[in-house]
């Protein structure tokens, strides 16, 4: 099963280091990370981030020479969460691992913190039995950025839907059974 790095995260100023589980320590600086990036994301307080951490399925950081410039939102089939597109994923059954929000400081964008978070939560998917990791990315504006990172990861398009006023790409990669 996937462990976060033993010990404290060794810092660098070239890399990000390995993912480790998020805990409350961190939320001061998943907020900053947060409202940072809020245009990409929904807004979040504290009290909406304790509930989304305490419901989330993984939920880890990564650190550089700066402290924790990135985290990931996970979420797994029954969770209190209000998403319409993690509802809409929740409708058709099956058991997904929903991508919420994943958070790069501007700062450590091109670092690779991104790919690591990503191949970490496939691990931890496949580990933990999920047939899917699903999630969705903006269409409007359009964001070929974000479309071809998540293609280098397998995601194809399975439905389309309005949400907050934004038409989104609903996104699921299949997991290899024989990997598990």
């Amino acid at each position: 099963m996937w462990m976060p790095a033993p010990g404290p995260a060794r810092r660098s100023s070239r890399r990000c280091v390995r993912p480790r589980l998020a805990t409350h320590e961190d939320f001061p600086a998943l907020l900053a990370l947060n409202a940072e990036q809020v245009r990409f994301l929904s807004p979040l307080d504290a009290a909406r981030l304790a509930h989304l951490h305490a419901e989330s399925a993984w939920h880890p950081v990564i650190e550089d020479d700066t402290g924790v410039c990135a985290f990931l939102l996970a979420f797994a089939p029954g969770a209190h969460y209000d998403s319409p597109n993690y509802r809409w994923f929740e409708a058709r059954g099956g058991r997904f691992l929903y991508i919420d929000r994943v958070v790069v400081a501007a700062s450590a964008q091109g670092k690779g913190c991104g790919r690591q978070l990503y191949a970490a939560l496939f691990d931890y998917a496949r580990e933990a039995g999920f047939d899917s990791v699903v999630c969705e990315y903006d269409l409007d504006p359009p964001n070929p950025v974000s479309a071809a990172f998540h293609a280098r990861f397998g995601f194809v398009e399975v439905g389309r839907q309005m949400a907050n006023g934004k038409q989104v790409s609903m996104q699921s990669a299949a997991l290899d059974v024989a990997a598990r």
